[in-house]
């Protein structure tokens, strides 16, 4: 179903054109208002005028990451912080999170995508939506929150911490649609049984799952133990959040909202623009952001695009599977980890070498962190509460990066393998298939 159909449904032509105008505007405006695109467009001696249609996007600088650190914390707003009404924050690669801000305006349309993606996955006003994304700096609880008024269901703010209640929850409220990463659902799905419940009690029928990599054979699983179909939505902090692009029910790719998110793949090598089917890294630009908005983002996400129309009605681009990423950032219970963060707290400690190795696995259904760092050996005590006091001053100083806990193991010194090379900082044993 579409909840905007003069959008959703819009001509491929009639959409360039309206990208094209957005477009032009965005760059008029970041142009007079962000000094870093300003002197980004001097060095190419690109004037506003010289962006008229948006195939005209191709002159213009990509942004990075590191653009967004190095302009920390708000040095690519482009509105006065008087009518930025609210931040959301991501992990950056250095420790500093990646500040984003919100104009009133900027969080109706944020309403009005989540709206779409809800509408495509069979969401209606009759509907009960429990929240299990996390709430606060991370963008998944709020931004789902105010999609689900906007469309006029009920909304019910689970976030994440107290699985019990929820499950009592979904039962007794009679739960019909649940928002949360797919790892979680399957932790729900045990935690069902372990409480003694018997699935066929609750009125769940659709799942929205993001935040991390999931398979086709993750979701079959999914929909066969919590009776319900599996849906993907797709977003990052930096451009919005989550609904920046959504499946639909033929699940036939995932549609990106084209009139405010322009979608590009490039080879991440040679930054060259790839055609349709071809996989290689997304970017994106912001055409109707006002807070911050971004032009070219690269979003390290590989993946490819198709613009044959689908069979729901909506013409809007569909995108396949994330297929990996171009940079060494892990996804850990939905939070974007960088082995970068971790090193970057372990070089504070005099205690440690600058020897550690990052383990990342699956316990039941849950991402699990382990960190291995070699003590130096002047620090190395038979004294077992001194190593208990050093462990947990390390895990406590990276919860405070990362957001999310970490198993701390000593070991030996020497014994973290050395590479000639490019050092093996993290072992991934999570299988996709």
């Amino acid at each position: 179903m579409l909840w905007n159909s003069n959008k959703e449904a819009m001509s491929f032509e009639d959409r360039k054109k309206l990208q094209g105008v957005r477009l032009h505007k965005l760059v008029e405006r970041l142009y007079h208002s962000v000094p870093f695109y300003r002197q980004k467009m001097q060095e190419m001696n690109l004037l506003p005028s010289d962006i008229q249609t948006i195939e005209d996007i191709q002159k213009l600088p990509f942004t990075t990451k590191e653009d967004l650190r190095d302009n920390y914390p708000t040095g690519l707003f482009a509105v006065p912080k008087s009518e930025i009404v609210r931040v959301h924050a991501s992990s950056g690669t250095t420790g500093k999170p990646t500040i984003v801000g919100y104009t009133r305006r900027d969080l109706e349309i944020w309403s009005e995508c989540i709206a779409r993606c809800l509408s495509s996955f069979g969401v209606n006003r009759d509907d009960v939506v429990s929240v299990a994304y996390g709430y606060g700096l991370f963008t998944g609880g709020l931004g789902l929150h105010y999609g689900v008024e906007h469309l006029g269901a009920m909304v019910i703010p689970t976030s994440t911490g107290n699985t019990e209640k929820h499950i009592r929850l979904l039962h007794d409220m009679k739960v019909t649609t649940i928002a949360c990463t797919p790892s979680y659902a399957l932790h729900l799905y045990e935690s069902i049984q372990k409480y003694g419940y018997d699935m066929n009690e609750f009125s769940l029928r659709i799942g929205i799952f993001g935040g991390e990599p999931w398979t086709d054979n993750m979701r079959k699983e999914i929909e066969e133990k919590l009776h319900i179909k599996a849906y993907n939505i797709y977003g990052l902090s930096e451009i919005m959040g989550p609904g920046v692009a959504h499946e639909c029910e033929c699940q036939d790719g995932t549609h990106i909202i084209e009139d405010h998110f322009f979608p590009e793949i490039i080879d991440p090598e040679t930054c060259e623009v790839l055609p349709d089917g071809v996989q290689g890294e997304l970017v994106l630009t912001t055409l109707t952001k006002e807070g911050i908005p971004l032009i070219r983002y690269r979003t390290k996400d590989l993946t490819a695009l198709h613009h044959e129309v689908c069979s729901c009605g909506c013409t809007e681009v569909r995108m396949d599977r994330i297929m990996g990423r171009s940079d060494d950032m892990l996804i850990i219970r939905g939070i974007n980890v960088f082995p970068s963060q971790i090193e970057s707290v372990i070089l504070e400690m005099r205690e440690f070498e600058p020897q550690y190795q990052l383990i990342v696995d699956k316990k039941g259904n849950l991402d699990t962190l382990a960190v291995h760092v070699e003590v130096k050996p002047s620090f190395m005590s038979d004294d077992l509460n001194a190593m208990m006091v050093l462990k947990k001053q390390l895990s406590d100083r990276i919860k405070s990066v990362l957001s999310i806990s970490a198993e701390i193991v000593f070991v030996e010194p020497g014994s973290i393998e050395r590479s000639q090379g490019k050092s093996c900082r993290t072992i991934d044993n999570r299988k996709l298939i």
